[in-house]
């Protein structure tokens, strides 16, 4: 079903597109560095946040790109654009609601969860937050509709938005923050601005009907449960995954928050810079989700096999590639963000850590699970996800972080401890292949 060209046509521009979307928080970064260290931590701590509510989009537009990719796989058009209207009208449902909670709630949930940082770094995590979370209904909307197009096989179209999303935010972040003041509210605009541009041309143009999946009249859509229930069905696994992940994530982040404003900071330089090394395995697990989707929708089960060992090897090179690039950039990275001695030292250690240990397990452990993912296979992942998170990343944080003593290195230990066990099962029931004594949709 899928040809060397037809793969090489669907991933390129998705990693373009990855390089971009992480682009966007290191222009952040950066620029809101020249701001101060305290602003570069409240905007850190918020995006923790943002992740895991971000999740919840992500993993709905994956519910219905998976469900979406079988019916194309069955030669279903009809029941694929269906199936597309009902994730937009949920995922935009599903937004509204979260904004509306984060709106009210924020600083209640920002002491809560960060309570003892320091006052400038709670007053820039407000302002952030605030913006952050009037940006969730059109992120959803792209992500639904990016979600629709990948299961066409389009990834161009997510691609060139996001290049012109980036320059709005990038130019945007320039004449905010340093023509106008505005500190972390420049680069909050600045994101929200672009985010509701990236949703309204996407939406425009997955309304052309001579697309194999396309959306009608947004007002004339109707609920249908049957087709939401099957969404939902993976979904809600996906959701329960990404959100016990991030929560996980937020639990460390707090751990973090207490080790220091050096630590905290290295810590979102380390993790804004890591993101570039595992952009192909992000963008080859988006990948996987339309080309083992339709594989498992025409029954063709070898074909499942052959393209995910294909593309976990092409992961793992073109990783290593990136991450090699990355280790000898480091020096001139940190002169870029202007920091302290000490949290330059501290990110590089954690970068060069991540640079090496990404390449080998980050793939099975975090690519390999959406071949699962899309075909039908999600409660096994959820289940491995939340047990390892828990067990290994916080339990050992803690341990490594606050009762060893080892500080923030601690914390990128026991996140490594927590991609080894992933790998072991991950790789060992994508062998087993159990995905085949389950009913597609």
């Amino acid at each position: 079903m899928f040809t060397k060209k037809n793969l090489i046509r669907l991933i390129i521009p998705l990693i373009i597109e990855q390089i971009l979307i992480v682009a966007v928080g290191m222009a952040d970064g950066i620029m809101v560095a020249r701001v101060g260290e305290t602003a570069v931590s409240g905007v850190s701590i918020v995006d923790s946040i943002n992740i895991l509510l971000i999740g919840l989009f992500s993993a709905m537009a994956t519910g219905g790109a998976v469900v979406s990719s079988q019916l194309l796989g069955q030669k279903n058009e009809k029941g694929a654009s269906l199936s597309g209207e009902q994730l937009l009208i949920s995922n935009l449902a599903l937004s509204v609601i979260v904004m509306i909670i984060a709106l009210l709630g924020r600083n209640l949930i920002l002491n809560i969860l960060f309570g003892g940082v320091e006052p400038d770094v709670m007053s820039n995590a407000r302002i952030y937050f605030f913006y952050s979370a009037l940006s969730y209904p059109f992120l959803a909307i792209y992500n639904a509709c990016a979600a629709l197009f990948r299961s066409m096989g389009n990834s161009k179209i997510s691609m060139k938005i996001s290049v012109v999303a980036n320059l709005i935010n990038v130019i945007g972040n320039a004449i905010l923050i340093f023509g106008f003041n505005m500190g972390v509210a420049g680069a909050a605009i600045a994101t929200l601005v672009s985010r509701i541009f990236s949703s309204l041309m996407i939406l425009i143009l997955i309304r052309n009907k001579e697309l194999p999946i396309h959306i009608g009249n947004l007002l004339k859509i109707k609920p249908d449960m049957v087709l939401i229930k099957r969404i939902l069905r993976i979904g809600i696994p996906n959701g329960m995954e990404n959100s016990v992940f991030q929560i996980g994530k937020i639990a460390v982040q707090g751990i973090i928050a207490g080790l220091g404003t050096a630590s905290i900071t290295a810590n979102a330089i380390a993790s804004n810079i890591g993101g570039f090394g595992v952009l192909p395995g992000s963008a080859i697990g988006l990948a996987l989700i339309t080309v083992v989707g339709q594989s498992v929708g025409a029954g063709d089960y070898e074909g499942v096999k052959k393209y995910t060992v294909r593309l976990m090897k092409a992961t793992h090179i073109i990783m290593a590639g990136i991450n090699i690039v990355i280790i000898f950039l480091i020096p001139y990275i940190l002169k870029i963000y202007q920091v302290s001695d000490l949290t330059a030292d501290l990110a590089s250690t954690l970068m060069i850590y991540h640079c090496i240990l990404a390449t080998i397990f980050w793939p099975p452990s975090f690519a390999l699970p959406n071949a699962l993912r899309a075909a039908g296979d999600v409660k096994y992942t959820m289940w491995v996800s939340m047990i390892s998170m828990w067990v290994w990343r916080i339990g050992f944080s803690y341990i490594l972080a606050i009762v060893f003593e080892v500080g923030v290195f601690g914390v990128w230990i026991a996140m490594t401890i927590d991609w080894l066990c992933r790998t072991a099962c991950f790789v060992y029931r994508f062998y087993k292949e159990k995905y085949r004594a389950i009913s597609s949709i």
